[in-house]
């Protein structure tokens, strides 16, 4: 009889789902070397490599597509066991942050999912800028956030990463006005110093149309051509327009999607809220 190591399925998810050994062996508190050693015996047992790089990511082989469901699978009725068998009821109030502008098109999706699961969780969401929830992780007020950083300066964990895109109405002229109108969320918002800096790059004047805070607000001054704004490429509603580079606007940087947690023990519901958002943005890292 042949038995899986569960560890060695553990973390050959999650370097799958960051396309990193370096991040993976954060989240599972091991050195890289240690995740590279398992990921080499689960390649000698399934007999060839598990993963190739894709510009500077890893991604799984024909092979390793092959094995992942199936380790999921097996992951999720490992856990579940081991919660039946412990006691381990997840239940008990969870409180998540996320900013304004991945609530709709990813945060909101995912909590949903984790309440049909785990529908004895109480769960609240706060939302604001990246700036402000960050504050409230570290104070204690909130159990997790997903957070935009910039990718280079990123503190959280890693979750996922896309560029930062011009936004425009279709069929729009806001982008050559002079000078630009901006509409950006709050004034806190994390995108603003990378927007207004590339700006100052290229010599461009612009002055700010709106940020008080209201998403609608933003989406509705866009919608109607009134300013332009910057948001990351997989948030755009599908009725405006990431500008292109004819439109004269500079190029901005890649922002990190982060996860971030207050420096205490975590809930056994935070934990399990953790790991399924590690998980959905598993499987969203390869849709963007």
């Amino acid at each position: 009889m042949r038995n899986l190591d569960i560890t060695l399925l553990r973390s050959f998810v999650a370097v799958a789902d960051l396309g990193s050994m370096t991040v993976a062996a954060q989240v599972l508190n091991l050195t890289q070397g240690a995740v590279s050693q398992r990921i080499a015996r689960l390649e000698a047992l399934a007999g060839g490599p598990l993963f190739s790089r894709d510009h500077r990511s890893l991604r799984p082989t024909a092979l390793g597509e092959r094995l992942l469901g199936k380790a999921r699978r097996l992951l999720s009725l490992n856990d579940e066991i081991w919660a039946d068998i412990t006691g381990g009821a997840v239940d008990g109030p969870v409180r998540v942050g996320a900013p304004f502008d991945l609530v709709g098109p990813c945060v909101a999706p995912m909590l949903k999912t984790f309440a049909a699961v785990c529908p004895q969780v109480d769960l609240s969401l706060f939302c604001g800028s990246s700036v402000e929830l960050a504050a409230r992780v570290a104070g204690g007020d909130l159990d997790l956030a997903v957070l935009e950083e910039p990718l280079e300066t990123a503190a959280g964990e890693h979750l996922a990463a896309d560029r930062l895109v011009w936004v425009g109405a279709r069929g729009g002229h806001a982008y050559a006005t002079s000078p630009l109108p901006l509409s950006l969320v709050v004034e806190t918002c994390i995108f603003r110093p990378a927007v207004t800096a590339a700006l100052r790059r290229q010599g461009k004047n612009w002055r700010i149309l709106f940020e008080n805070g209201g998403l609608d607000a933003t989406f509705a001054t866009v919608r109607t051509d009134l300013a332009v704004s910057a948001w990351l490429a997989f948030t755009v509603p599908p009725d405006l327009e990431i500008l292109p580079p004819e439109s004269g606007l500079p190029d901005l940087p890649y922002f990190a999607i982060t996860l971030h947690r207050p420096d205490r023990p975590p809930t056994l519901a935070a934990t399990e809220l953790s790991r399924h958002i590690r998980d959905s943005f598993g499987r969203l890292r390869r849709a963007i």
